[in-house]
């Protein structure tokens, strides 16, 4: 079996999981992951300020940046967030610290611990798994050169259809509201 039909596979078998992980998000972890509901946070970048085709822009550590250029629901109850991360610095970048603090993940080096957050039912929608345990994310961001860009997606469960915009985190970055289309 490819690996697309494995993600496939896994995506169906995790609704029920993501539905009852999802609905355990919402407290306040204390800040840790970069900003949560109920923390104060950053935003990133004013809806009003960003360049057209960019949904956000999150401006981290050492010039690293991670550029959201989409948020799309699709049929089968999932979002898929896609974008990009440039390293801007002087030094090469591994995003180790975005991995995902959950034990038995086994993505290393990966965006397995982004997260959507709906303020306003106060519910975090964390990246899908398939049953293997690997994220529904990208993965292998070591070794990014300064100056050199990679593309990145996530994987979530999709907030009810009346949230039409959610907050999108990653561990070390801001936080950026971000609308959801589809």
């Amino acid at each position: 079996m490819s690996a697309g039909h494995r993600r496939i596979a896994a995506m169906a078998l995790m609704v029920p999981l993501a539905a009852a992980a999802a609905g355990c998000g919402g407290g306040d972890d204390g800040g840790k992951d970069g900003g949560g509901a109920g923390s104060s946070k950053p935003v990133a970048d004013s809806e009003d300020s960003r360049p057209g085709g960019v949904l956000g822009e999150l401006k981290g550590p050492n010039g690293v940046v991670v550029t959201i250029g989409s948020a799309v629901r699709d049929g089968g109850g999932f979002v898929t967030v896609q974008g990009s991360v440039t390293n801007r610095g002087k030094a090469v970048f591994d995003a180790l610290e975005w991995r995902s603090k959950e034990t038995g993940v086994k993505s290393r080096s990966a965006i397995s611990g982004a997260s959507l957050v709906d303020d306003r039912s106060k519910k975090r929608y964390l990246v899908l798994r398939d049953t293997d345990g690997e994220c529904l994310c990208t993965t292998g961001l070591t070794n990014i050169k300064p100056g050199e860009s990679r593309p990145v997606f996530a994987q979530f469960p999709a907030p009810p259809s009346e949230v039409t915009a959610v907050d999108f985190q990653l561990p070390t970055m801001p936080t950026v509201r971000i609308r959801l289309s589809g």
